[in-house]
């Protein structure tokens, strides 16, 4: 991507207007959003079972544990799955667009400090 320069707008200004930019966002909310609303469903399904379903929730499976016991220890098990695979994600998917974008702002930082004799006012 080609950073144009305009004189009323920053680099970063300029970036973030760029379809690198706008791809880069399209990829973490392809992941975020859905894993969100997923996550979101799970944790109110226990909530409202706990609430509501309360001989359900209380139904022994081995010994002293029971269906809201494994179903709260599962709300941790979802959360570091979700964390896992976010993490992959961005390692395949979000950060390689990311650095690419990066070296663009610090080129183009650095081109214009050094025609400016500095870091001007269009890039702070």
């Amino acid at each position: 991507m080609a950073v144009e320069h305009h004189p009323t707008s920053t680099v970063y200004e300029r970036v973030q207007q760029g379809p690198d930019f706008q791809e880069l966002r399209r990829r973490f909310r392809a992941f975020a959003f859905p894993a969100t609303a997923a996550f979101l469903a799970w944790y109110l399904l226990y909530v409202v079972l706990s609430g509501w379903a309360r001989d359900f929730m209380g139904t022994k499976v081995v010994g002293f544990i029971n269906i809201a016991l494994i179903f709260g220890l599962l709300q941790f098990v979802s959360t570091f799955l979700i964390a896992w695979q976010y993490s992959r994600h961005a390692e395949r998917t979000l950060d390689p667009l990311a650095d690419r974008l990066r070296g663009e702002v610090e080129a183009s930082a650095g081109a214009a400090a050094a025609a400016g004799g500095g870091a001007g006012e269009e890039n702070r």
